[in-house]
């Protein structure tokens, strides 16, 4: 086998090689980037929970009528919001109800009332869920942006045309009155 023809094989092999390396971190980009498409509609779902319990609570008429309207008008805000609002609206909502539910009695009067019970334990599951449907979001939005930032995938331009990922921050501080009874 002449010398040339060792070259060549040895090159294609390296081709080769470095081509599958390529493919292999394109597709680990992809599966992240569908991972970060599940966990916020998985974050949207939980937002979207959270809101519409906080809503149907300020309508059922068992909060005093300034703390109804309060809560009914920051969910009906973090419902309704624009996708560039929304963290604005959803920290609102988080405010609303450490306003509303700042004395554990609040909460108290919501379980006396008939079915006040489930709907107290709807909403401390539902502002439970949301720190943490926020979290898997944004690691997952972490995980992307740390494998974009490396040469080899802007230099082959392996994540296409999709959008840089941005985290979703808000203030999603739970209640005291609702954390104590979610723990």
């Amino acid at each position: 086998m002449p010398p040339v023809t060792a070259t060549l094989i040895w090159t294609l092999v390296v081709l080769v090689a470095i081509g599958l390396y390529l493919s292999w971190t394109a597709g680990r980009l992809d599966r992240l980037h569908a991972r970060i498409d599940a966990a916020r509609a998985a974050l949207d779902a939980q937002l979207l929970r959270r809101a519409s319990v906080a809503q149907e609570l300020a309508t059922s008429k068992v909060l005093d009528p300034a703390a109804s309207i309060v809560l009914y008008e920051a969910a009906h805000a973090a419902r309704q919001a624009e996708e560039e609002q929304r963290e604005v609206a959803e920290s609102d909502l988080s405010q609303a109800l450490r306003a509303v539910f700042a004395d554990a009695r609040q909460l108290d009067v919501v379980r006396e009332a008939p079915g006040g019970d489930a709907a107290a334990r709807e909403l401390t599951e539902a502002v439970r869920r949301v720190p943490m449907a926020r979290r898997f979001h944004n690691d997952a939005v972490g995980a992307v942006r740390r494998l974009r930032e490396h040469r080899k995938v802007r230099w082959f331009r392996l994540a296409g045309h999709a959008p840089f990922p941005m985290a979703f921050e808000m203030d999603d501080e739970p209640p005291p009155a609702l954390a104590d009874r979610a723990a």
